[in-house]
């Protein structure tokens, strides 16, 4: 026969055991239960204040704070909330509908002739107008090729 546990059973002690406070642990107790109490009552929580004994209980875990609350709250409205002026006119700008309307396509008014449009570096853009030396455009046009390659 073999000396074997039951399943289930265990040979640890898993069993909290109590132990007495000493008497430096009960005056700071002491001290926090003032603490909180002081402050509950600069908080106007007068009903989170406790005695003694049910601060220990509540530091241990062994008592819920209450949760209902004393201090009333004026600005919780009962019903819905309604306006107080009836009638409250829209803005009517002196433009009308102008923000709405199409906007104009744009053409270039210039004094120069826009011949075409070059890429010099990646997505950089850059226009070739004719010049007076220049009818075409085709010495520009060479001038931003051989940058772009060079």
């Amino acid at each position: 026969m073999t000396m074997h546990l039951a399943q289930g059973l265990t040979t640890l002690n898993t069993r909290v055991r109590k132990s007495k406070p000493t008497k430096a642990k009960i005056a700071k107790w002491q001290e926090q239960h003032r603490i909180h109490n002081k402050e509950m009552k600069r908080l106007g929580l007068k009903n989170h204040m406790m005695t003694f004994d049910e601060y220990v209980k509540y530091i241990h875990g062994q008592l819920k704070p209450r949760t209902e609350s004393v201090v009333s709250t004026p600005w919780h409205h009962s019903g819905p909330y309604v306006r107080e002026t009836e009638n409250i006119p829209s803005y009517v700008s002196k433009d009308g509908f102008e923000p709405c309307t199409k906007k104009e396509p744009m053409q270039y008014t210039g004094e120069r002739r826009l011949v075409g449009i070059a890429t010099m570096h990646k997505s950089n853009m850059v226009p070739i107008f004719a010049d007076d030396d220049d009818k075409n455009g085709q010495k520009q046009a060479t001038e931003i090729a051989t940058m772009r390659r060079g």
